[in-house]
């Protein structure tokens, strides 16, 4: 792994629609940077892949059921039905504040559901339905027109049970090894590691995160000189329910 990474920031993709092709449209974006290398990782913002992929929906189409409202307390309790039909558990509640695990097996907030960069009053997208495919076609389709392999991460921000604020994660893997296994590796003191895993796939989309930003209108970036050759997926990270001490 290199000891040197760019981070080099999309710019000049618009507003996306339904259908548009994200993969053009970031290989344009890239070519104006000079252009993709063997071995970068493209990371793409979920909401891009959510709106080229047509998971946005109006609020206008759900009925709240009583839990809904339940849930919403002062909040909009048509979100909160999209919420709870986007969930596979509800694991924390603190009306409006839903923290839950998404028929991906992702847990957070609001199951991924958002308001933010939406597209207008009483909009909310939702998370691909399958991030890992996503990230799959996206790289099919820079390798088809650019000529050249690369990784990519979809990803999001979650919060953390035992950290303040968010950081950006993987939702999605394509081309790369998501997690750094580091048992059996001895440390600069001599000491064998045991039980050391990097969520390298994480680190990644938290480094393309500082160019992303939430209000910057940049969904998609490079992070170059992390060369993690190998497979995987985003489901990879996900923490095994019995070896989840939160819940």
């Amino acid at each position: 792994m290199s000891r040197e990474v760019r981070v080099l920031p999309l710019r000049g993709i618009p507003e996306l629609e339904r259908g548009d092709d994200l993969g053009a449209l970031i290989v344009a974006a890239a070519d104006a940077t000079g252009g993709f290398e063997p071995r970068d990782v493209l990371v793409v913002a979920q909401k891009a892949v959510s709106k080229v992929e047509g998971q946005v929906v109006h609020l206008s189409d759900f009925e709240p059921s009583a839990r809904a409202r339940e849930l919403a307390g002062d909040d909009d309790a048509r979100r909160l039905e999209v919420v709870l039909q986007e969930s596979r558990e509800i694991v924390r509640t603190r009306p409006p504040l839903v923290i839950a695990e998404t028929k991906h097996g992702f847990v957070c907030a609001s199951a991924g559901v958002d308001a933010s960069n939406a597209k207008g009053p009483d909009t909310v997208v939702l998370l691909p339905s399958d991030p890992d495919a996503s990230a799959r076609r996206l790289r099919e389709r820079v390798r088809e027109l650019a000529d050249v392999d690369i990784g990519v991460i979809v990803s999001d921000s979650f919060g953390r049970a035992w950290r303040r604020g968010t950081t950006d994660v993987a939702l999605g893997v394509a081309g790369i090894a998501p997690l750094l296994d580091l048992k059996g590796h001895v440390d600069s003191v001599g000491y064998e590691l045991h039980a050391t895993e990097i969520a390298i796939a994480d680190e990644i989309a938290g480094a393309a995160e500082l160019v992303l930003g939430k209000t910057e209108g940049i969904p998609a970036a490079i992070v170059r000189g992390v060369d993690i050759e190998g497979e995987g997926s985003g489901q990879d990270l996900l923490m095994p329910r019995e070896r989840d001490l939160f819940r």
